[in-house]
């Protein structure tokens, strides 16, 4: 007796994905099925790019296809990235899905570093990406992405957002010269943040990465209760000081509801570029200590390179200068995590609900 598609959808509704840990059943409703006998050719359309990890799914499907009699003759996965949930009384933003802020507790730890090649490394995995420069006192994603001039008007009230390395982009950098210092108070800071997030033109975006000042003020505060925020990622260098001021950080995402994501340590390791030895200079393993204190995702740690702050000060970050080299395999490793931990928040329900009209 031949097995249907709706059996073939049983069978493989209780297979675990091993990269978020949740069951396939909730996807299956969007997978393809072909058939040809007892020989299956599956097309899953998986909520994170199709970076690493599909050996171990694959064995699993194929596990409980056999149990039927049906041979798993191909698998084809497809990049699905929905709309997931942000801070109660928000809604996300009409053209971005995901808006994830990358923070520190202190300025010099790298984060925009950090941030512009997770951008790079998950639109090289297939995913529509932008960048926010939020920094308004310091913006450096201008230099980062090797871009300048104006973002252009088409309607005299809205910004095209400029576009470096494939990335949309928008920044304070891009609107006031190289040596115009910021001199704003904190209600200025924030309305030019939401200006800038709300007024752009962004494309049809799966993430928007938001380069985040250090500390926690006022822009901050505001995005944590004014901008549809999905997730947050905590960068540090190891060292105690650095660690504690992003321990603050982490806090305030966590008591304005804002899911932390991960980890990530940057400068763990000084590597010579003269003999390639390395050398924790700013201690060992403090961000991986810190993710575990706080039962958070350990997205991965980067090396102090002389290569990382070259290329990124001439406008290429290391994704985009040599997108096959050890540290782009670094960035691309981080961005893939982020990514699957992304996938296994909540969906965005906000547009699902029916509103409710009180009538006297």
């Amino acid at each position: 007796m031949s097995i249907t598609p709706e059996q073939l959808r049983t069978a493989l509704a209780d297979v675990v994905d091993p990269n978020t840990n949740k069951k396939l059943g909730p996807i299956l409703k969007n997978c393809e099925l072909q058939l040809d006998g007892t020989s299956l050719t599956l097309t899953l359309a998986l909520g994170y790019p199709l970076h690493n990890g599909l050996d171990v799914l694959k064995q699993r499907i194929e596990t409980a296809l056999a149990a039927h009699g049906v041979v798993l003759a191909k698998l084809d996965c497809k990049l699905h990235i929905v709309t997931h949930a942000v801070q109660h009384g928000l809604k996300p933003l009409p053209n971005v899905r995901n808006i994830i802020a990358v923070a520190s507790g202190k300025g010099g730890v790298g984060k925009s570093t950090t941030a512009v090649n997770i951008a790079l490394a998950l639109q090289s995995q297939g995913a529509k990406v932008g960048m926010l420069d939020a920094d308004i006192y310091g913006p450096s994603v201008p230099m980062m992405l090797g871009l300048s001039g104006k973002p252009e008007s088409l309607d005299g009230k809205t910004m095209e957002p400029l576009v470096g390395h494939g990335l949309q982009a928008n920044s304070i950098g891009f609107l006031i010269s190289d040596d115009t210092p910021t001199i704003w108070r904190g209600p200025m800071v924030s309305q030019a943040l939401e200006q800038l997030l709300r007024q752009t033109n962004w494309k049809d975006l799966d993430y928007l990465i938001i380069d985040m000042p250090p500390g926690t003020g006022d822009i901050a505060l505001t995005l944590s209760q004014k901008v549809p925020v999905a997730g947050a990622v905590i960068v540090s260098t190891p060292q105690d000081l650095a660690l504690a001021d992003a321990r603050k950080g982490l806090r305030m995402f966590q008591k304005v509801d804002v899911p932390v994501l991960g980890i990530v340590e940057n400068m763990s390791m000084h590597i010579c570029s003269n003999c390639g030895h390395a050398e924790p200079i700013f201690g060992q393993n403090g961000g991986r200590d810190m993710a575990a204190e706080f039962n958070l995702p350990w997205l991965g740690a980067l090396p102090l390179a002389m290569d990382i702050r070259t290329q990124t000060d001439s406008g290429t970050p290391s994704v985009a200068a040599e997108p096959n080299g050890k540290i782009a395999g670094l960035y691309q490793d981080i961005a893939w995590k982020l990514a699957v931990q992304v996938s296994a928040l909540p969906a965005d329900m906000s547009g699902k609900m029916p509103s409710v009209v009180v009538r006297r």
